[in-house]
Order: structure tokens, then C-alpha cells, then sequence
């Protein structure tokens, strides 16, 4: 059974940062991509970043709201990929999930060199975690 757990969020001020985790288990780690999604209220899911496999190319995309901000790492010993989220923003309150899909990240690619992630495309979902940022 495919699990992931996300940790690390809670409240911080605007301009503080978090680092939320996600441990994975159930798949060979080194075969998938992680992405990392959140939710507002009110809003859609959106996508915001992603890691690809081991076996792919084991690079970070982001989307454009967080591009510069986050950035993702993964520790293969530990089977978790790390989201850092500095220069946080109220905007950044969310429920943050972290999913997983094989091998590549799929994403739409903007001229800006900017990206998007589609929901759908990814397979399994941790709980989520909620995220808050006071202004």
C-alpha cells in the first residue's frame, strides 16, 4: 500500500519560512516523482512544484507563485522529499499536499519557463497539512 505522510506545517508570520516533508512508502522511491500541490479555501488544487525521479532527472519545477521561494530536495535514505518554503506570503495559506506518479513529473511549460502541474496526473495523495501565513 502507497503511503504518504506530510509534516512540517503550521503558522508563521509573513517573510517566515517552513519546511514541510513528505515520507514516502509502499513504492520504490527512486522510481517516482514527487509533486507537491495545495488547496485554499474556495480555490482549486493547484499545482507547485515537482521533483522527478532518481531514474529521470531528479530536478525541481515550480510554478510561478513559488518559483524563487520554494525549493524542493529529496533525502533517498530517508524515502522523503523536503518542500523548503521561504519569503512566505498570505497568499501561500493553504492545505499543502505532496502525491506521487512514476518516474517523470508531468507539467504544462509556460514561455515564461514557468510551470504547471495537473492534479489528475498524479497517482497517489498524502492527507495534507495545513499551511498559515498572518499578515
Amino acid at each position: 500500500e502507497v503511503q504518504l505522510v506530510e509534516s512540517g506545517g503550521g503558522l508563521v508570520q509573513t517573510g517566515g519560512s517552513l519546511r514541510l516533508s513528505c515520507v514516502v512508502s509502499g513504492i520504490t522511491f527512486d522510481d517516482y516523482a514527487i509533486g507537491w500541490f495545495r488547496q485554499a479555501p474556495g480555490k482549486e488544487r493547484e499545482g507547485i512544484s515537482c521533483i522527478g525521479s532518481i531514474n529521470s532527472d531528479n530536478r525541481g519545477y515550480y510554478a510561478d507563485s513559488v518559483k524563487g521561494r520554494f525549493t524542493l530536495s529529496r533525502d533517498n535514505a530517508k524515502n522523503t522529499v523536503y518542500l523548503q518554503m521561504n519569503s512566505l506570503k498570505p497568499e501561500d495559506t493553504a492545505v499543502y499536499y505532496c502525491a506521487s506518479k512514476g518516474d517523470e513529473c508531468t507539467y504544462y511549460k509556460y514561455y515564461d519557463d514557468s510551470y504547471d502541474f495537473p492534479p489528475n496526473e498524479y497517482d497517489d495523495w498524502g492527507q495534507g497539512i495545513q499551511v498559515t501565513v498572518s499578515s
